[in-house]
C-alpha cells in the first residue's frame, strides 16, 4: 500500500509540474491541506514571527518580486510590496507590513498603499522584530571593523530557498568563538532615531519582542546550544537583562524559543541530554513556574508553535539528519497538551511535568529538510500554516486541523 501510495504521489507531482495542487487530502493522515500562494519561491515568515494582520482575515508573505497577502476567506492573494526585500514583521496594531530595502527600514500599509521609509540602518546592521504597540523596531549589529567580510549578522530569514551554508560563511561553531563585538538597538517607528540598549561580545541573535508589552524583548545568544546560555529578555530601555533557563546538565541544550499569544510565557525546545530526551519547556514570566511536556523522539520537531488560546501545540517534525536522528519525524504535527496529575508533594518550585500527545497533519517524506517548514496557527487555530519545497519550489501552504470528511475534497486525495 505505501509503495502504491507512493507511485500516486509521484504521478501526481509529475501531472502537477507547472502548478502543484490547490487542495488535496493527506491519504496518510487523513486532513485536508491548501496551497495559499502561487509564486515559485514564496515563503510564510520563521515560525515566531508575526505573519498575521491585526484583523485576523490576513498572512503575509515572502516572494522573489516582493510581499503579498492572502485572505483567508476567499483565498484571494495580491502583491503590497514591489521588489525583493527581507519582510520583517506584520503589524499587530495597524495593517502594515514592516521590510529593509537598501540598507532602510520601511513599512507600508497594505489597506491604503502609504508607504513610510523609517530609516536608514547602521553598517552591518539588521532588525528582526516590531514592539506590539508598533513605536519601535529592534535589531543588531556588528561593531568596529570585522577582521573578515563574511561576518555578517545573519537574520531569521522568510525567505524560500533552503537554508545552506554559503560558500566564504564560517561555520555556527567559528561564528560563535570569533567573540565579535554586538550591539542590540532600538529604533523609532515614528522618528527613526537608535538607540543602543545592550553592548557584548556574545552573537546576539532571533529579537523578538512580546506580542503583547511593548517594552519587553526577547533574545537569544546564538552558536552551538550546548556552549551557550540562549534564552534572555530585556527592557526596550537597556534594563532588567534576565537569563531565562539555567542549565543543570552537561550536554543539556535549549532554544528555538517564541512567546505565548498573551506574552506570559516563553516557550521553547528542551533536550535532557542533547539528542536523547526531548520537552516542549515552557516559563511563566508572572510567577517563575516551569511546566515541562515531554515528547517521543519521532515527534520532535526543529519549531514548535502554539495556539492564541494556549491549548494546542504544533511540530515541522524533522529528517533523520537531524539533532533527533528520528527515523519516521517527517511529519507536521498536531500536539494536544497533558499535564501529569501531582498526587505527591506540592512545592511552587517544583517543575510540572507533563506529555504531548501528537497527531500528523501532513507526512513531509517529499520535504527537503534544509528548508524549514516553520509552523504557526491562524489566530482561530483552525489551520496551521506551514512552507514547503514537495513540489519542488517552495510554496505556503495551511492544514485544516480538524479531519476532512470522507468524501475528499475536489482536487483528489494524495499519499506520499
Amino acid at each position: 500500500m505505501r509503495r502504491a501510495s507512493g507511485l500516486l504521489f509521484s504521478a501526481l507531482v509529475v501531472c502537477w509540474a507547472s502548478e502543484p495542487p490547490k487542495e488535496w487530502i493527506d491519504e496518510r493522515t487523513g486532513h485536508r491541506v491548501v496551497r495559499l500562494s502561487d509564486e515559485p519561491g514564496s515563503a510564510s515568515l520563521y515560525f515566531n514571527q508575526n505573519g498575521y494582520l491585526p484583523d485576523g482575515q490576513r498572512l503575509i508573505y515572502s516572494t522573489p518580486e516582493g510581499v503579498s497577502i492572502v485572505a483567508w476567506e476567499s483565498r484571494a492573494s495580491r502583491r503590497v510590496v514591489e521588489g525583493r526585500v527581507r519582510l520583517i514583521e506584520a503589524g499587530r496594531k495597524y495593517p502594515r507590513v514592516y521590510y529593509v530595502r537598501e540598507g532602510a527600514v520601511f513599512w507600508a500599509n497594505v489597506d491604503t498603499g502609504e508607504t513610510k521609509r523609517i530609516g536608514a540602518l547602521p553598517p552591518r546592521a539588521s532588525v528582526a522584530t516590531v514592539n506590539a504597540d508598533e513605536t519601535l523596531l529592534a535589531g543588531t549589529y556588528l561593531e568596529g571593523e570585522p577582521k573578515t567580510p563574511v561576518f555578517q549578522p545573519m537574520p531569521p530569514a522568510p525567505q524560500g530557498h533552503p537554508l545552506e551554508r554559503q560558500p566564504g560563511r564560517p561555520s555556527l561553531e567559528e561564528r560563535w568563538a570569533a567573540r565579535l563585538p554586538m550591539a542590540i538597538f532600538t529604533m523609532s517607528i515614528d522618528t527613526g532615531q537608535i538607540r543602543v540598549i545592550h553592548r557584548g561580545n556574545d552573537w546576539f541573535n532571533h529579537l523578538l519582542f512580546s506580542p503583547t508589552d511593548p517594552t519587553l524583548l526577547m533574545f537569544c545568544h546564538e552558536g552551538p546550544w550546548h556552549k551557550v546560555d540562549r534564552i534572555w529578555t530585556i527592557r526596550a530601555d537597556g534594563s532588567q537583562l534576565t537569563r531565562i533557563h539555567t542549565r543543570t546538565m552537561a550536554m543539556e541544550i535549549f532554544g528555538h524559543e517564541f512567546w505565548s499569544a498573551d506574552g506570559n510565557l516563553i516557550w521553547y525546545d528542551l533536550q535532557t541530554p542533547r539528542g536523547e530526551v526531548f520537552w516542549l519547556a515552557g516559563y511563566d514570566l508572572r510567577t517563575g513556574e516551569r511546566t515541562w511536556y515531554h515528547l517521543e523522539r519521532n515527534e520532535w520537531s526543529i519549531h514548535f508553535n502554539v495556539s492564541r488560546d494556549g491549548k494546542l501545540f504544533c511540530g515541522d517534525g524533522g529528517d533523520p539528519g537531524q539533532v533527533a536522528r528520528a527515523p519516521d519525524g517527517q511529519w507536521i504535527y498536531l500536539f494536544r497538551p497533558e499535564l501529569i496529575p501531582n498526587r505527591g508533594i506540592e512545592d511552587k518550585s517544583f517543575i510540572r511535568p507533563g506529555l504531548l500527545r501528537a497527531e500528523k497533519l501532513v507526512n513531509m517524506a517529499r520535504h527537503d529538510y534544509r528548508l524549514e517548514p516553520n509552523v504557526s496557527f491562524t489566530p482561530d487555530r483552525k489551520w496551521v500554516v506551514f512552507r514547503s519545497n514537495m513540489f519542488g519550489p517552495s510554496y505556503v501552504f495551511a492544514v485544516e486541523v480538524a479531519r476532512a470528511s470522507a468524501a475528499g475534497t475536489r482536487s483528489g486525495v494524495m499519499g506520499n
